[in-house]
This record gives structure tokens, sequence and C-alpha cells, in this order.
């Protein structure tokens, strides 16, 4: 009986190591994006973040959080197969937001233990 367990254990052992193998991975051309100076009466700055699945399973964007409300994400929603890319969008309301902002986008994925970090940033001037 003692020998079936050890068996049992490590078949469970060789297919967590194996499974463990192939987790998704995202892997950013660029993390961070800086608009520079933009005018207000713009209304709205857009960038995106291009991403590949540098892993062996496909990839799933669960959600992103934006740090405020006048940052909002847009996302590839379908899964990311392996080798293949995704984008990110980030849209910055520049309405109402003179001066400098540094904001923040967390992206969760199916990949554990792992939240990516995306930053934009600018210096918005006042309507004149």
């Amino acid at each position: 009986m003692k020998k079936l367990n050890l068996i049992v254990l490590f078949t469970v052992l060789v297919s967590g190591i194996a499974f463990a193998q192939q987790k998704a991975e995202m892997s950013f051309k660029r993390t961070e994006h800086n608009f520079g100076i933009i005018k207000e009466e713009i209304g709205s700055v857009s960038t995106q973040f291009e991403f590949t699945n540098t892993g062996k399973s496909p990839l799933i964007i669960q959600r992103i959080s934006a740090s405020c409300g006048c940052a909002t994400p847009g996302y590839t929603e379908e899964p990311v197969l392996p080798g293949k890319t995704g984008t990110i969008s980030a849209t910055y309301t520049t309405t109402r937001h003179p001066g400098t902002f540094n904001k923040t986008f967390k992206v969760f994925t199916n990949v554990p233990d792992t939240v990516y970090v995306l930053t934009i940033k600018g210096n918005v001037t006042p309507k004149q």
C-alpha cells in the first residue's frame, strides 16, 4: 500500500510540474508612455501597449483597473495564443484635468501571482 501511495504522490507532483511549465506569460515592448505637454482642449489622448504571450498556454486578460476615473483602459478580450500579440489601450481625459499626471493601470491575467503595471504620464496645459 505504501508503494501505491508513493506512486500516486509522484504522479501528482510530476503532473503539477508539467502544468506549471504550461503557463501563459506576458511580455511588453514597453510599460510606460509619456505624452509630454498636451493641451486641455484636446479632450483626451490615447496610446497602446503591445504585448506578446511568451508562455506555453493561452493568455487571458481578466480585468484592468485604472488608478483614477480620468484614465480608461481597453484590451484584447479574446485569449492570446502562445507567440501571438495583443494590445492594451490607455486613454486619459484632459478636460478639467490641467497639470501633471502619472496614472497606472493594473493588468490582471491568468498568470498566477502576477499583476502587470502600465503607466501613462504627461503635463496638461490649461485652456487659455
